[in-house]
């Protein structure tokens, strides 16, 4: 079976840390759910939510250029649906928010924005996203700096 992105497969947590956990995968590979992929609901601590030995169902989001596999928990079922915001439906002009457009032309409905499917769609979404995107970054100076890189360039000092 090839471990491809998209596939969902069944592993094994093996190991929890603050950023995530690591889960063992089939042909003896393993992967890390990144601690903004275990739920969709908000995640302080990954202990709370799963356990060394625990069997999990993941779903492959990436494979880096270095061969680490990136998983999901979370996106192997569909999200939860949302509670209807307080107050009705769409906003209609009044009370608060931005003031109606003026001028002529079609206008868009009130509470109707196409968006590509892909991108975030709510600040929790865009949040969530942009954090794991600078952990990543951190991770990845944190090791260049063990291992001895100076990325200003110039000679010693």
């Amino acid at each position: 079976m090839e471990l491809g992105v998209g596939a969902i497969v069944d592993g094994k947590v093996t190991g929890i840390t603050k950023f995530g956990a690591f889960v063992a995968l089939p042909e003896g590979k393993s992967g890390l759910v990144h601690i903004s992929e275990i739920a969709y609901s908000y995640v302080n601590e990954v202990s709370d939510h799963l356990h060394e030995g625990q069997e999990v169902k993941v779903k492959i989001i990436g494979i880096d250029q270095a061969k680490r596999i990136n998983l999901s928990i979370k996106q192997v079922e569909p999200p939860p649906q949302r509670a209807p915001r307080q107050g009705g439906g769409p906003r209609q002009g009044g009370g608060g928010g931005r003031p109606p457009r003026q001028g002529g032309g079609a206008q868009r409905p009130m509470g109707f924005v196409h968006q590509a499917p892909k991108e975030p769609t709510d600040f929790e979404d865009r949040l969530k996203q942009f954090m794991q995107s600078s952990d990543s970054k951190l991770s990845e100076l944190r090791y260049i700096e063990k291992k001895g890189g100076n990325r200003r360039g110039g000679g010693r000092r």
